[in-house]
């Protein structure tokens, strides 16, 4: 089931980053039309591998999220939480479900808005 979840997070990491997906804190006047706001008050801990566990990493830093790394028993332990509301102004309401849902699977609290 883990490595499931680690597959499908890797796919959307790639798509996002092949498309440039990566927002930042959105602008009251934004040409983007959807926003997915988000925040995860507690420490979660995450198993991950090698590119896999480099690439969540990253994401979760351009998500403005708080990341500790460490390794032990051949893994890596991926620990982050983002205790502030943070949003994402993206293009598409599909985009925007697929954030939510990646975020949602990760244990962050999401709410979409239009």
């Amino acid at each position: 089931m883990l490595n499931v979840r680690m597959i499908a997070v890797v796919a959307l990491i790639a798509s996002a980053s092949m498309c440039g997906l990566f927002a930042r804190a959105t602008e009251p006047n934004t040409a983007e039309k959807e926003l997915v706001s988000y925040r995860l008050e507690k420490w979660k801990t995450t198993h991950s591998e090698g590119d896999k566990a480099e690439k969540l990493v990253g994401t979760l830093k351009k998500l403005r999220c708080e990341v500790k790394v460490g390794s032990h028993g051949g893994h890596t332990d991926v620990n982050y939480r983002c205790p502030k509301w943070q949003q994402l102004a993206l293009k598409s309401h599909e985009e925007a479900h697929q954030w939510e849902s990646w975020l949602n699977k990760l244990g962050f609290e999401t709410q979409h808005a239009h």
